[in-house]
């Protein structure tokens, strides 16, 4: 087996700078809503004159953000990446839950979160802080049986979900607006934070969703350093097709 490159060794293609080769690459991407982090994947395919390339971390299609995406070579990389803390930022809002926990769902229940005060939610943060268990959303990617768990979730079949150890460095509220929580949280690899913000809502009795997210920080790579998947397409001519 071929050993994985040094990652310091491996360029970085930060948004501004100037491309010298695909073999091997870390691209640092800043995904729109409405993409799946493979939809990223088939749209650089067409533009380089390499297929082997791959992402460092699934972002589901309502979340934006820093996608390290690694070509050639430097797909070797992709747990040394994937292992490193993250920190997202968001919105959660209470009194709503969906089956998904975040809003690819419809909203399925509602409760007045009007008195939900200020210390009730600084308490719930307290019990979601340090290293706890997540269960896995039934709306996930993590395969069960030899399937996906979201298409077992669309069929309607019952199944026993696994649980997981994550560590929460930090979950802040920045600000409030009525029922909607403007949150920064720093977590490892691994962490659901769509879980968090049903998990909050529960805890404050009232229920709660994930409305919005963002992956801000990936390590010491920063969302301010990638690309917008538009201008880079942009900037550059299809090379391939999108197989």
């Amino acid at each position: 087996m071929a050993l994985a490159p040094n990652p310091e060794s491996v360029p970085i293609f930060r948004v501004g700078s100037k491309l010298e080769g695909w073999d091997p690459l870390v691209l640092l991407i800043d995904k729109p809503k409405g993409l799946t982090s493979f939809d990223v994947i088939r749209r650089l395919r067409r533009i380089a004159p390499i297929r082997k390339i791959g992402h460092a971390g699934t972002l589901d299609p309502m979340a934006t953000g820093l996608l390290i995406c690694l070509s050639g070579k430097a797909t070797r990389l992709m747990n040394h990446f994937m292992g490193q803390r993250k920190i997202y930022t968001g919105v959660i809002r209470l009194g709503q839950t969906t089956p998904s926990f975040d809003a690819e769902t419809e909203v399925n229940q509602e409760k007045d979160a009007s008195n939900v005060s200020d210390t009730d939610i600084e308490q719930a943060l307290t019990q979601l802080t340090g290293e706890i268990t997540q269960q896995t959303p039934v709306y996930s990617a993590v395969k069960v049986g030899g399937e996906r768990l979201y298409k077992k979730a669309r069929r309607g079949e019952k199944v026993v979900l696994p649980f997981r150890h994550v560590t929460v460095h930090e979950f802040l509220i920045t600000s409030r607006n009525g029922v909607d929580l403007s949150f920064q949280v720093t977590c490892s690899s691994g962490t659901y934070v769509r879980s968090l913000a049903h998990d909050l809502g529960q805890l404050v009795g009232v229920g709660g969703h994930l409305v919005e997210l963002r992956r801000t920080m990936s390590g010491s790579l920063s969302v301010d350093e990638a690309w917008p998947l538009s201008e880079l397409l942009e900037q550059n001519q299809p090379v391939l097709g999108d197989g």
